[in-house]
């Protein structure tokens, strides 16, 4: 499916615009050997030979607009420019987010950790071996970011929830996809900052437990879960998924916050 799918936009997009794409790289699950069909989008770096135009925005459009719903097929534009000094600063450029192409608005993916997967994980489809781009990712910003994250977007969101889940009737059944969201992915932030790398979700449960075993239990039926087994979960796990979140978050900042 991955290999159809890179294949299927490569044709598209030389048809459309010879030579503008120079690069594809496979990041996200497919690089980190964790890709899950009906679960996973197909995450990719894609470098261009030259700044684009309005006629070729318009033109990318068209050829995402034209990829299978299923799974998205997603992905960061990066000019030559941007090559020699690979942001991290969220700035517009095009990208491809749930399958929807954007251009004017902040880039939400150029993070540091994109820059981490791509340097370690990343899988050349088109383009120069990984070790050839010259990948840079700065340690103290990776550090920040991965904090900042944790505290400003997990911790804010699962307030909300928490709050929300309080007066409600703790057997009510959840959707998995939302706890296992906030079971695996701090996770993956809090073993990015204590060990420099990326690691996959289903292995981010395993980590959780070790850091937690107190939420073994739930990470190991999260992990179930995105590898399509039979789980239910109830408004109960919701929050101690929650819990877990903030005893993440808490914990990092306590070890790596300084």
């Amino acid at each position: 499916m991955i290999e159809e799918l890179t294949r299927r936009y490569l044709h598209a997009v030389d048809q459309t615009l010879p030579g503008y794409v120079g690069g594809l790289y496979l990041v996200g699950s497919a690089a980190l050997d964790a890709w899950q069909p009906g679960r996973s989008d197909v995450d990719t770096v894609i470098l261009t030979s030259r700044p684009p135009s309005r006629d070729d925005l318009a033109q990318l459009a068209a050829v995402h607009a034209g990829m299978p719903e299923s799974p998205h097929f997603d992905g960061v534009y990066l000019e030559p420019a941007l090559t020699r000094s690979w942001p991290a600063d969220r700035r517009p450029v095009p990208f491809v987010v749930d399958g929807r192409f954007r251009t004017d608005t902040p880039c939400g993916e150029l993070t540091p950790v994109l820059w981490l997967t791509l340097r370690r994980h990343g899988i050349p489809v088109r383009g120069p071996a990984v070790a050839e781009l010259g990948v840079r990712v700065d340690p103290e910003q990776l550090r920040r970011y991965n904090l900042d994250n944790l505290r400003e977007y997990w911790q804010a969101t699962v307030t909300t929830f928490a709050a929300d889940l309080a007066d409600g009737d703790p057997t009510e059944v959840v959707d998995g996809g939302i706890v296992s969201w906030f079971v695996l992915g701090p996770a993956r932030l809090h073993h990015t900052l204590a060990h420099g790398d990326v690691i996959s979700k289903a292995a981010a449960g395993a980590y959780l437990a070790d850091l937690f075993p107190e939420y073994a239990q739930l990470a190991w039926r999260a992990v179930g879960w995105r590898a399509g087994e039979a789980r239910r979960f109830s408004s109960a796990d919701l929050a101690a998924a929650c819990d877990s979140v903030i005893a993440v978050a808490d914990d990092a900042w306590h070890r790596f916050g300084g």
